[in-house]
């Protein structure tokens, strides 16, 4: 029997998720698009908070924004406690956790409410499965945004040494950034690995680029000539310049710093090598990295744009692709190319 996969691309607005298994038509995969479990933590405190309740955080770092609710509780005149290990949700220097009043404690306290900080809990994914009446996966793949664990430096360019690791050490193979284990530094992929069971993980910005590539013609264009990949999420956008099964360029940008006219013009700067990491790191961004671009590449003019904010880039000369049949799985598909390059 063909191994099912539960592929899980967790984004600060939406969780989506692609039920995968190889002998299906990938149209006939069970689908979902849920709020991210940011938002779902994130009810949970605005309710305690309705109520005025003190809080114990517990469990593990997760990402998407959660840190916005509890800074609420605090502004609300509520206590807010947490162990160490879901403390690092809210800095990698934990002295900043207590500075703001947080006390770190691995017990709940006397008149607190505990509250399970988690981008995976199990026992949610067996409900919500069985509800649908559908089988527990063979295995769990994620992918999740994660800048990295960089006490007393910019997470800005502790994220930006990924992509250079990516272009040097992984020569530019996207596939290279889908971690049968992540990296040490990568503490929220870590935390996600252990919890889905030691399934694979990657960061959704490559995710995002081999969803594209799950896609046949454009995987093949790839190979022809050389294009532009773009992935617009919610909070965060990166562009790739792609030719020959290598990645040639990254930028990442903030997606609140940027419209369509500026993004564009970012993007034809990128597309020749003309933009600097200085200049997107000055504008609030990550930054931007390109090697030697080659020449048959044609200036890496086909771009393809994905993402929840993909209309940003609407009336521009771009292309917005489906892989699978449902662009906002992108990332998902993206897991399962990645593992099919790797022979996994």
């Amino acid at each position: 029997m063909s191994q099912t996969t539960l592929c899980l691309d967790i984004g600060s607005g939406t969780q989506d998720v692609l039920l995968y298994s190889p002998d299906r038509e990938v149209e006939n995969c069970p689908k979902f698009v849920l709020p991210s479990p940011a938002l779902q933590v994130g009810k949970r405190l605005e309710a305690l908070r309705l109520r005025g309740e003190n809080i114990w955080l517990h469990g593990s770092n997760m990402g998407g924004g959660v840190t916005r609710f509890i800074r609420a509780h605090q502004k609300a005149g509520l206590k807010v406690a947490s162990s160490e290990s879901a403390a690092y949700t809210m800095a990698d220097d934990l002295t900043s956790v207590t500075g703001s009043g947080i006390e770190l404690t691995e017990t709940c306290p006397n008149g607190f409410t505990p509250v399970l900080l988690a981008d995976f809990d199990e026992a949610w994914w067996r409900t919500f499965l069985d509800a649908a009446e559908l089988p527990w996966p063979d295995r769990i793949a994620a992918c999740a945004q994660d800048h990295g664990f960089h006490p007393g430096k910019s997470n800005r360019i502790g994220r930006f040494k990924l992509w250079q690791s990516l272009l040097n050490e992984g020569e530019g193979r996207p596939e290279s950034l889908v971690y049968a284990t992540p990296p040490e530094t990568l503490t929220r992929l870590g935390d996600i690995h252990r919890a889905i069971g030691g399934g694979p993980v990657a960061d959704s910005g490559p995710a995002a680029v081999l969803g594209a590539l799950f896609v046949d013609e454009i995987e093949k264009e790839s190979f022809e000539r050389g294009i532009t990949l773009v992935n617009i999420g919610n909070s965060h956008l990166i562009a790739f310049l792609l030719h020959g099964g290598r990645i040639h360029g990254v930028y990442e940008q903030h997606t609140g710093c940027v419209d369509g006219k500026k993004l564009w013009s970012d993007l034809e700067n990128f597309r020749c090598g003309c933009l600097s990491f200085e200049q997107v790191f000055d504008e609030k961004g990550h930054g931007c990295l390109t090697l030697d671009l080659p020449r048959d590449a044609d200036g890496f003019k086909p771009t393809y744009v994905l993402g929840p904010q993909r209309g940003m880039l609407d009336g521009f000369d771009v292309s917005f692709p489906a892989p699978g049949g449902d662009m906002m799985l992108a990332g998902c598909f993206g897991l399962i190319k990645g593992l099919a390059m790797q022979g996994a």
